[in-house]
């Protein structure tokens, strides 16, 4: 649905939008940045039959969104601060992340001078993947099925045993070979966020069970598999009442400002031009051609 709002976008904006012009630049890009959490929260409010809600204006960035989500007409919503904080910390943590595959999405088509609606809607269908922003939706879904914390050290060796098909989700990065500063960040406010709102979640225990004895085994210390950032923030995103089939979207929401300044520096890259990977073939060499009735 957010991927399919903002091509819409792309067309709604594609007779007003001069890429030549930096104000005009600029006004898509905040335009990005303020729609997409809206957009986002019309999504999970039409997914569960409620109607949407307009932006609070005398809110900030993270207040509103959690308001467009949950606040109902009949009551309003009374928000513990450390919520909006958690969720703060996660949207700049998640915000931009090197040369990873919806990043680069966005740069290459941002290359062929697309507007910039197009361009995020390609980063959406990018980080879509269960590979790429659904990292740590698969991290609960692990944690459910360890179930317990005394079930982790057969979930350990599981993880070891290459023909069992278990994995360790959340766990190593492409570009950290030590434990990741993001994940150490967000460690700490998943204390704070359960302990401040009261929640009792049983999944913690197994996250923090399974989290020491993979820092103590040598088979993971060795390939350096250490917690990543997915780690913990799908604990964060459950314990705000945000549902697993809107983590990747969250992800989404975070990581708009770091595409969209991606592609605020493409266009003024005076060396910038078309992205063409090129690729090696390994195909059959030259071949025959055979009549098609001799086939």
């Amino acid at each position: 649905m957010l991927c399919g709002m903002l091509g819409s976008l792309a067309a709604f904006y594609h007779d007003d939008l001069n890429l030549d012009d930096p104000e005009q630049r600029r006004m898509a890009a905040i335009r990005l940045l303020a729609k997409v959490p809206t957009i986002a929260a019309a999504c999970y409010r039409h997914s569960i039959g409620w109607p949407g809600r307009y932006p609070r204006n005398n809110l900030n960035y993270v207040n509103r969104f959690l308001h467009m989500m949950f606040e109902v007409p009949s009551e309003p919503l009374e928000l513990n601060p450390v919520a909006a904080k958690a969720l703060d910390l996660l949207f700049i943590l998640h915000a931009d992340h090197e040369q990873n595959a919806s990043t680069s999405t966005v740069r290459l088509v941002g290359s062929t001078g697309a507007n910039p609606y197009a361009c995020v809607a390609a980063g959406v269908a990018a980080l879509w993947g269960p590979a790429h922003g659904g990292a740590n939706e698969a991290v609960l879904k692990m944690l459910e099925e360890i179930g317990r914390p005394e079930d982790v050290a057969s979930a350990i060796d599981r993880a070891k045993d290459k023909n069992s098909g278990f994995r360790l989700m959340g766990f190593g990065h492409r570009v950290y070979k030590n434990y990741d500063p993001r994940a150490a960040i967000i460690r700490e406010m998943t204390h704070k966020v359960l302990a401040e709102l009261g929640v009792n979640d049983p999944m913690l225990e197994v996250a923090m069970r399974l989290e020491e004895a993979a820092l103590k085994d040598e088979y993971f210390v060795s390939r350096k598999l250490y917690p990543n950032v997915d780690f913990y923030s799908g604990l964060i995103y459950k314990a705000l009442n945000i549902p697993t089939e809107m983590f990747t979207v969250m992800f989404a929401i975070a990581r708009t400002a770091g595409w969209v300044a991606h592609w605020l520096e493409q266009q003024i890259d005076p060396e910038a031009k078309i992205g063409r990977p090129r690729q090696i073939y390994t195909g059959a060499a030259a071949r025959d051609y055979v009549a098609l009735d001799k086939r």
